[in-house]
């Protein structure tokens, strides 16, 4: 008799269900309303026009149209001018 406990698992090694992230469609695509634009955590992408942001930053589209992405320099709090990504339904 070993006087030893063997080796236990310990349940954390479990593999997590994957989360699908990224992008859905694609600029030139057609998107209906309520369709999934984007998946991301965090708000890389921002939303334009006749596009929502969901909770957990999904990016959805309000209307029926084509999407279309576009940069635009945006001044943040303390003065800086940052270049962001947006996200239309035109």
């Amino acid at each position: 008799m070993a006087h030893r406990g063997g080796k236990k698992t310990t349940g954390i090694s479990r593999d997590a269900r994957p989360k699908y992230l990224g992008v859905k469609l694609y600029a030139g695509q057609i998107a209906k309303a309520g369709s999934i634009i984007v998946r991301q955590r965090g708000s890389n992408i921002l939303s334009g026009k006749n596009v929502g942001m969901g909770k957990d930053y999904t990016l959805f589209a309000l209307q029926d149209g084509q999407v279309s992405y576009r940069d635009k320099n945006k001044i943040s709090f303390d003065g800086k001018q940052k270049r962001r990504k947006y996200v239309d339904v035109i």
